[in-house]
């Protein structure tokens, strides 16, 4: 099985549309996530969303007013996007993949948002040209915000309830260097390690961001309960230290922060 097909054989079953609202740690991504996003983003910038699932950022940035255009690869996820987005004439939603970009013109928009690809290149040269495209299609000075998984809090949330061994198997060789293999279909790194992917091309590094920190483990926990009241301050907590290295590891999903270079 391809890629494309494990991607739309997945998402054929699970319930994207729900995935930022059904739990805290989903709540706080987006809260995280959409913190950065208008951080960068300009008064009616233009935006382009590769991997945008079912359009929960691009739907709710289109109607603050920017242009947006979603691209996503996975059928049932693009025909959801496009129903949450109908009417709203400043969203274009289109199929494609992150690896191949070539309908869009270089340094055509204000703020690239990478948010589902990365979770699924395992092969090299696909991860390396998924990067190359939403630098290349950004504008000179814009921001590029791209979401990863961290292979050590895909440990701690779903391989210390008795399958550790698999785990540790499944995410690392005998050295404890990061695995990447196809057919893994989601791959997740080290911060480090996905750092210096950005090498070489023409961005300067900005931060690296946990998205919604230790919460996914936490409310692994039978006893887990957090009000409303508690979300809030945790949320103002979290924001205000989800830059901290020592802290990044331990988040499920995390964002890479990175401007394009002038010249």
């Amino acid at each position: 099985m391809d890629r494309s097909e494990m991607i739309n054989c997945f998402y054929d079953g699970y319930r994207e549309d729900t995935r930022l609202s059904r739990s805290r740690h989903g709540q706080l991504e987006y809260r995280t996530t959409t913190h950065f996003i208008h951080r960068y983003l300009p008064a009616g910038g233009t935006v382009l969303e590769i991997g945008a699932g079912t359009g929960r950022y691009s739907v709710a940035l289109a109607r603050e007013g920017h242009r947006v255009t979603a691209v996503e690869l996975a059928e049932r996820n693009l025909t959801i996007l496009r129903e949450n987005g109908a009417g709203l004439d400043n969203l274009t939603a289109l199929q494609g993949d992150a690896v191949d970009l070539s309908r869009f013109a270089d340094n055509s928009f204000d703020l690239t948002l990478s948010f589902g690809p990365m979770y699924h290149l395992y092969n090299p040269e696909e991860r390396d040209a998924a990067l190359r495209e939403a630098v290349r299609v950004t504008k000179p000075g814009g921001i590029i915000l791209t979401a990863f998984l961290s292979v050590h809090a895909i440990l701690y949330d779903n391989y210390l309830r008795g399958n550790l061994a698999d785990g540790l198997a499944e995410n690392f060789d005998d050295n404890f260097s990061v695995r990447h293999f196809q057919d893994q279909l989601f791959t997740a790194y080290d911060v480090p390690e996905f750092e210096a992917l950005y090498r070489g091309l023409p961005v300067t590094y900005v931060t690296t961001a946990a998205v919604d920190g230790i919460l996914e483990l936490a409310e692994g926990r039978a006893d887990f309960a957090m009000s409303d009241e508690e979300f809030e301050a945790y949320a103002a907590y979290h924001l205000r230290f989800c830059q901290q290295r020592e802290l990044l590891g331990c988040s499920s999903h995390l964002l890479h922060v990175c401007r394009k270079n002038d010249s």
